[in-house]
């Protein structure tokens, strides 16, 4: 693992689920090609609480507050980074249950991720068929309201894989 960035980097996600929708940020634009899908939420600032963060992202990309709820689930990740020479860096997630206003409209925020396009709600059950960003996310989503899910998933790589 000499290719890993020695510090850790925190980051929220907010999972906000609506009708069986969830929340999400359409992104393009990447050297890989193709559409990804990924969760408002991003990383934290030296002195800035997680909810903090969670708010101040969610109106920079979703263009709302958000209600913020549980923390539901916890992953370490090693996120590859686009650099020369190529990097990693370990990121520790922390995916919170939100919630919006009802009658929030989906849009893109004042200060919106470099490949967002859009801000859409897509439905549950489509969340398999996506390509997300973490990819690990794909089956924890699905899962967000089971009573026995565990909050400490594990450590990811970019691939989506678990260690």
């Amino acid at each position: 693992m000499n290719d890993l960035i020695p510090q850790i980097r925190n980051a929220v996600r907010a999972l906000i689920v609506k009708d069986r929708h969830v929340l999400l940020l359409k992104k393009d634009g990447y050297s890989c090609g193709g559409v990804r899908y990924a969760l408002p939420g991003g990383g934290q600032d030296a002195g800035e609480a997680l909810t903090e963060t969670l708010q101040r992202e969610c109106m920079e990309e979703i263009d709302t507050e958000v209600e913020i709820g549980d923390l539901i689930a916890v992953a370490d990740f090693l996120k590859q980074r686009e650099s020369e020479p190529s990097t990693r860096r370990h990121v520790m997630e922390f995916l919170f249950l939100c919630s919006v206003d009802n009658d929030y409209t989906p849009r893109n925020g004042s200060h919106p991720d470099k490949h967002q396009m859009d801000v859409v709600w897509m439905p549950i059950e489509k969340i398999g068929e996506l390509q997300l960003f973490p990819q690990y996310l794909a089956e924890c989503i699905p899962q967000f309201d089971a009573p026995n899910r565990q909050a400490y998933l594990g450590l990811f790589h970019d691939n989506g894989f678990k260690d």
